[in-house]
Formats: C-alpha cells, structure tokens, sequence
C-alpha cells in the first residue's frame, strides 16, 4: 500500500547577500508521494524572470537585475504547492544616472542634484575643484538621502559660479559627476562644449584677420 503525501519543501537556503559577478546557488529539498517536482522562477519587477525545474538553481556571475526574490515551488499533484522564496541582494558600486547643470540668478536660491544607484546605497561627497564642501558653511547646505543629494544654495552669488563635483561611494567602489552653477545667459550644458570651443576659434581668427588686414 503506498499513500500519497502532499509534498513539503524540508529544506531551503537562506536570505543571501552577494557582490555582483559571483556565482550563487540556491537549494531547495522537497519530500512527498509521488515524489515532488521542484520549479524555481525569478520574481522580478520586469515580470517572471527565468526558470528552473531542479531542486538547485545556479546562477553563474550573477548581475544586479539578478537581484530579488526567487520562489521555489513543490508540486505533485496530491495536494496544492509547497511555496517558499529566498531573497538575493547583489550589491553593486555606484553609478551616476542622473545630474544636471543648473542656472540661477545673483541673489536667487540655486540647487544642484546628484542622484546615483548602488548597493548598498551610495554616500556622497561634494567638491569645488579641489575643496570638499562642508554642509553649514559658506551658505550652503548638503542633504543626502537614499538615491538622491542636492547643494542648495540660499543666496547665490557670482562666487558660487562654476564647476562642481559630485562624488558617490559606497564599499565596492566610487565614481563622479561634474555639475555647473551657472548665470542667466551662460552657455553651460556639456553638449555644448563643442560649439564653445568653435566659437572660440571663430573669434580668435576674426581678430588675427583684423590685425593681418591692418597691417
């Protein structure tokens, strides 16, 4: 006489917490009559990720939309599903995904914004040129929080023009961004950097034309 038992995962790996490009395994045990059959699937924002029918799921240089939860499941048909998940975090360095140049007035509030992704998540640094800003001095203030800092200044003034950094660390590495405060009618995003450059040239060679025709 053999009965049926609903199947039951009895063993399954943990929460874990890797460095992006390692190799994870995940472990899932089931027992049951018939024997079970055991799917992991990627629950991932972008709707189900990829799949697996093994009781061990090896995923080899693992990247951070890799991350997330993965549920194991233990069918038989005697009894509805045994469902279990395991949640894997990938920690990755920072990468800036988004900082803009600016404009304000003398005399106006101005704010630049860094935002960055990393896990664990970024902490900040802000410099111009070669001196790190310090939050409270000079009328300035620094706010960091999750993905996102900001420089605000209070009172602009022509002092504050110029090029800032943004620096985003965290354990696994750093990276930066240049920012610029600029003034009403300044020429100041990067794409035009070209043209800056181009408009120097024009004007360099409309003056030595003038000298050569005084002369």
């Amino acid at each position: 006489l053999c009965l049926a038992v609903p199947p039951q995962i009895v063993n399954i790996s943990s929460d874990i917490t890797v460095n992006e490009g390692s190799s994870v395994t995940l472990m899932c045990l089931a027992f049951g009559r018939p024997e079970p059959t055991v799917t992991w699937r990627h629950l991932s924002g972008k709707g189900q990720g990829f799949v697996s029918e093994d009781e061990y799921l090896e995923i080899t240089g693992i990247t951070r939309e890799q991350s997330g939860e993965y549920e194991c499941s233990a069918v038989n048909d005697v009894a509805v599903p045994d469902v279990r998940k395991v949640k894997v975090t990938v920690n990755y360095p920072p990468y800036i995904s988004n900082a803009k140049n600016t404009g304000a007035s003398v005399g106006q509030k101005g704010i630049l914004q860094c935002e960055a992704s990393a896990v664990p998540v970024a902490e900040f640094q802000w410099f111009k040129e070669d001196t790190r800003l310090a939050n409270g001095l000079d009328g300035v203030r620094i706010e960091s929080k999750g993905r996102l800092s900001t420089l605000t200044f209070f009172n602009v003034s022509e002092k504050d023009y110029g090029n800032y950094t943004c620096v985003a660390m965290n354990k696994l590495g750093n990276t930066n961004a240049s920012i610029i405060l600029y003034g009403p009618g300044a020429v100041h995003d990067g794409g035009n950097a070209a043209s800056r450059v181009a408009a120097g040239l024009c004007l360099w060679a409309t003056l030595l034309a003038r000298l050569l025709l005084d002369f």
